[in-house]
């Protein structure tokens, strides 16, 4: 996918932000859509799904929290929280909802577009040769990225896929915290826990719900994690 043809939605209900949003990504060579509140977000989405979604905690109609909720019912594709509220509490929340990541305002126009590429690139990533690795009752297909339990799809988000993948081709050695989060989010993330206790609960949680038993990934006190099988 070339930067062209990659559809990004700006989802914020402050003018002078999306606007600035929308020429920032389009000088980047992105295709860009708009949305001021929630229903006109849902309702593009629907119509024209796009690659990345970027959305604002709060919102006139809803809060953000809750239509990345509502996208997630549905849609894959990654989804950058932004909001004035920095609170830890409320990037949990967000997360929890179903965001790949979060940025604070006021954030740098490098630091932005670094994340939007970060995002992309785990969405659009595939793996070299035709592996599948097996591991227990879970089968995953690095090339298409796609991953089965007993037989069940298990519907993942790019990030969550990563996690999964990071830790199947450890072949049961332990990742530390560090690793996962630079060798799936990248550099600048080896502090950010919370993001990747967040994702990790809703990997598992997704798992879990196939058959695999939470303990399939198991937790390593002060290390990290590895996948057991």
């Amino acid at each position: 996918m070339t930067a062209g043809s990659t559809r990004i939605l700006v989802v914020d209900d402050e003018r002078p932000i999306r606007r600035a949003l929308e020429v920032t990504l389009a000088k980047a060579g992105y295709t860009v859509s708009t949305a001021i509140d929630a229903s006109e977000a849902l309702t593009q989405s629907a119509l024209q799904p796009p690659d990345l979604v970027i959305l604002d905690l709060m919102l006139p109609d809803a809060d953000g929290a809750d239509v990345c909720r509502q996208l997630r019912d549905w849609m894959q594709a990654p989804i950058l929280l932004i909001s004035a509220v920095g609170e830890e509490q409320d990037k949990i929340r967000a997360l929890d909802a179903g965001a790949d990541d979060y940025l604070t305002k006021p954030f740098g126009i490098g630091e932005l577009l670094a994340r939007v590429r970060a995002l992309l690139r785990r969405s659009e990533g595939t793996v070299s040769g035709e592996q599948v690795i097996e591991v227990g009752e879970l089968t995953i297909d690095l090339p298409h990225r796609f991953v089965t339990a007993a037989g069940n799809e298990v519907h993942l988000t790019p990030t969550e896929f990563d996690l999964l993948k990071e830790l199947a081709l450890a072949d049961g050695r332990p990742l530390t915290h560090k690793m996962l989060l630079r060798k799936v989010w990248g550099t600048g993330y080896a502090q950010e826990m919370q993001l990747l206790r967040t994702h990790m609960g809703r990997l598992r949680d997704k798992l879990e719900a196939q058959g695999v038993p939470r303990t399939s990934i198991e937790t390593l006190t002060g290390v990290g994690y590895r996948l057991r099988g």
